[in-house]
């Protein structure tokens, strides 16, 4: 199938929901606590509703997962997956450091993501077979041969959760030449346009990392759990994404033995 005819489709998503976030950003508004302890906002709420809207409208066939609103009753086929905004403790405190993601997946396999920034209007965009790009331009990782001149980043150290967890991120940090924090979606995204070299985290859901499969893959770069299995539905929200696939064997020889039984 020729997935990059919906692009268009995913590119109107990310438009509906950057005109309510945007409406919203740095204003006041009410913070709600989910029952996972994580904040929502109206803003998250009112973009989720809108890219459903559309997709009614657009592709009325096929089926929804959102952070938001649920998930479809199935998932063969061709399903959506959408996160309003990835990142709302960026977005809550103003920071521009969060994005939408927009992903398409074919019988559970992620073949279209997209990550939009919509106050730099920075829009990542991978499609098989289309390649990955930034902004209408093509996108490429930077060679870094091994760990110890890596850059890697992560959204933030307490996303390690389980001790040994705590371990693992600790062998990798302690690996590399750099660590930097937060970023959320848009960590991945820089380092598939050559800002960096890897991305680690953990307790991911499904709507915070399947997006995220097709931009760095289609760049030339790899993403898979803790494991090294690959991302999908039923992954356990563990996940390194390295730019130069020669990372990606030591990476995980690091973090392995703290890898979530599937």
């Amino acid at each position: 199938m020729d997935y990059s005819r919906f692009i268009p489709v995913a590119c109107e998503l990310a438009d509906l929901a950057a005109e309510v976030v945007r409406r919203h950003f740095r204003t006041p508004f009410t913070v709600e606590t989910k029952a996972d302890l994580s904040p929502v906002t109206i803003a998250d709420r009112e973009a989720e509703q809108a890219m459903r809207r559309a997709l009614a409208r657009l592709c009325p066939d096929h089926a929804i997962i959102g952070e938001e609103y649920g998930d479809a009753a199935r998932t063969d086929g061709l399903v959506w997956c959408l996160d309003p905004i990835d990142g709302t403790k960026a977005f809550i405190t103003g920071r521009p450091l969060f994005g939408t993601l927009v992903a398409l997946l074919d019988e559970g396999k992620p073949v279209l993501g997209l990550i939009d920034q919509p106050i730099t209007r920075d829009r990542w965009i991978g499609c098989r077979g289309f390649g990955a790009r930034l902004n209408d331009r093509p996108i490429r990782p930077r060679a870094c041969p091994s760990l110890d001149r890596a850059i890697g980043s992560t959204t933030s150290p307490d996303m390690f959760a389980r001790p040994e967890e705590r371990e693992a991120y600790r062998r990798l940090h302690d690996a590399l030449a750099l660590m930097v924090y937060g970023g959320d979606c848009i960590g991945y995204g820089l380092m598939a346009a050559g800002f960096s070299d890897l991305v680690v985290e953990a307790g991911l859901k499904t709507y915070d990392y399947l997006a995220l499969v097709p931009v760095i893959e289609e760049a030339g770069g790899r993403i898979t759990d803790w494991s090294g299995a690959p991302l999908s539905l039923h992954s356990r929200g563990q996940v390194l994404a390295t730019g130069d696939p020669r990372l990606h064997a030591p990476a995980l020889a690091l973090l392995e033995p703290a890898a979530a039984p599937h």
